[in-house]
């Protein structure tokens, strides 16, 4: 459990979740999960695969409401409408390209279709901004990889430890 409770996220990408003709359980379970590891998970929304809308959302929920980490689900595939990295990389300030590579490396142990996602990784300011894919059991997966190392990067980020290897 981290020594703070971050300020979290969540952004579902789905225009067919948006619709009404599917529900979201990716969302739910970002939440579930990040929650158990001791998040504060303070907004959890749901947004079309809209490049501008997704950008909009991101950049409100970075600069405006402080957010320490910003998870989505959805839109990281090949298909035609997916653009959730797109819209991430346009708001980034850096690139943290490590936690993407870690997910990727994770799930191809799993399925050698993990290389297909396109998942980005950055910083806004002061927050992280992780791109997750938009199915439960990759959502599982991938945090399950990475949220034990997240906290150490969210100290350093936040200026809320000391230098960096303490």
């Amino acid at each position: 459990m981290p020594e703070y409770r971050w300020k979290a996220a969540v952004v579902t990408l789905s225009d067919k979740g948006y619709a009404g003709e599917r529900e979201d359980k990716s969302g739910p379970l970002v939440c579930e999960m990040i929650g158990a590891a001791g998040y504060d998970v303070q907004e959890m929304i749901l947004l079309p695969d809209e490049c501008e809308e997704i950008k909009k959302c991101l950049l409100r929920l970075c600069d405006e409401d402080k957010m320490d980490i910003v998870f989505t689900t959805g839109g990281t595939g090949f298909a035609p409408r997916d653009c959730t990295p797109e819209a991430t990389l346009a708001v980034a300030d850096r690139n943290a390209p490590g936690i993407a590579e870690a997910m990727r490396a994770a799930s191809m142990k799993i399925t050698p279709r993990a290389m297909l996602s396109r998942g980005a990784s950055v910083i806004r300011g002061q927050t992280l901004i992780i791109n997750l894919p938009g199915s439960p059991k990759a959502v599982r997966e991938n945090l399950e990889a990475i949220l034990p190392s997240l906290d150490h990067g969210l100290v350093i980020l936040t200026g809320r430890g000391g230098e960096c290897g303490q």
